[in-house]
């Protein structure tokens, strides 16, 4: 008993160690947006390219990921998504010294390509790998390696690409040698992976269990995951819009970059402490559905003050604080948006993956709008509507059972 505890324990220390990872590099992204648009000389829309091109492979992978996972068990998917992941960094080196925004944004499609094959086959460990019950705590404290990861992005590669002396000419040069040691450290976590004493998982055995009885010939015929698609496009759209775009927002008020360049890592602290909240509270305290209402209320809340706060320090500090209020919507939307579905569950569940796609489009649209404008403040009222929707679907849109 106690060396199957353990085993579990390492197993769940290695998919710790690859949410990290997951956090590491999707949370560099904000960075990556401010350094290009001032080394390209680019607009808003040019510069959240570096968003949409990383968010838009989930779209085109998630369906191709569980086939490949089929063939090639979850383990071996995992090591070939990080062997995926580092073929995108090894191509900053040549896009570096091309001076090629093309070729960087081909690098970001394959690490998300290669994140999304990860993804997917890494969460399912998280439910597996200890008693049901708890699943929700692990959830937690991966989301917790996540963004400590995404802090730790922010000061490192802030400090490497980022400061008050960028000007007319920046150096694309300097992406050279941490993204040659990101594809180092990426091909030695796939051989490890690969060899190591993980176990792999029977994802039969678990379908078996979503059988349940459903007259449905259609998964588009349950109105719980047709409008729980939307609200999880809407909300991952605006995790990415407010942690992406904060730092660009931050010089256009008026801040020096090198304080701008900390502010994703004000967002990813209010996540932490969403996190903790729900490690604490749920569901001690309230309800998993209590804390999706809270969160889009706040959502809304914020959002307002980004807008229509009086002075940039308000402005700036609400954007930041729906760090705060997205926290908690991925794992409190999950479970609505799958119940009932029986038999369609994990088709349900790929096409909730593909909706991380929001990520590549509603940052877009926000840099358009800014562009269109020209104020960039204004431009975040399209987030507005997202958290409105996502409180109806939170009070009532779950509820839906028929059209």
């Amino acid at each position: 008993m106690t060396s199957q505890k353990s085993s579990g324990n390492g197993a769940l220390l290695i998919i710790g160690i690859l949410f990290f990872v997951f956090g590491f590099v999707t949370w560099v992204n904000s960075v990556l947006i401010a350094f290009f648009k001032s080394a390209f000389h680019l607009n808003n829309f040019q510069s959240l390219l570096v968003a949409s091109a990383f968010f838009i492979s989930y779209f085109v992978m998630s369906i191709p990921s569980s086939w490949v996972l089929a063939k090639s068990g979850f383990k071996n998917g995992m090591s070939f998504g990080l062997f995926a992941m580092s073929i995108g960094t090894l191509l900053f080196i040549p896009a570096a010294n091309s001076e090629n925004y093309a070729l960087f944004l081909l690098g970001l499609f394959i690490i998300g390509s290669g994140l999304a094959l990860l993804q997917t086959a890494s969460n399912p460990y998280v439910t597996i790998l200890g008693p049901r019950e708890s699943a929700a705590t692990r959830i937690s404290f991966m989301g917790i390696c996540n963004k400590i990861a995404g802090i730790l992005s922010q000061f490192i590669f802030g400090s490497l690409l980022l400061s008050n002396e960028i000007g007319d000419k920046v150096d694309l040069g300097i992406v050279i040698k941490p993204y040659a040691i990101m594809t180092l450290v990426l091909v030695a976590l796939a051989i490890w992976i690969r060899f190591s004493a993980l176990p792999d998982i029977d994802s039969d055995e678990e379908d078996s269990e979503q059988e349940i009885a459903t007259k449905k010939t259609s998964v588009f015929q349950f109105p719980n995951l047709v409008l729980g698609l939307i609200a999880f496009f809407l909300y991952v759209g605006v995790e990415v819009m407010a942690g992406d775009t904060i730092i660009n927002y931050g010089t256009s008020q008026g801040f020096a970059m090198d304080e701008a360049k900390n502010f994703t890592s004000f967002t990813l602290y209010g996540m932490l402490a969403g996190y903790i909240a729900g490690i604490l509270f749920i569901p001690k305290l309230i309800s998993q559905q209590t804390a999706l209402n809270i969160s889009a209320i706040l959502g809304i809340v914020f959002s307002l003050g980004t807008v229509f706060a009086p002075n940039p320090t308000l402005s700036v500090g609400s954007l930041a604080f729906l760090g705060l209020a997205n926290a908690l919507m991925w794992p409190a939307l999950w479970p609505l948006a799958i119940e009932g579905l029986g038999k369609f569950t994990k088709i349900g569940s790929a096409l909730i993956v593909m909706m991380i796609a929001g990520g590549a489009i509603l940052p877009l649209a926000y840099g358009h709008i800014a562009d269109l404008i020209g104020d960039t403040k204004m431009a975040y009222s399209i987030m507005l509507p997202c958290y409105v929707f996502i409180y109806y679907y939170a009070v009532k849109g779950h509820k839906k059972k028929s059209w």
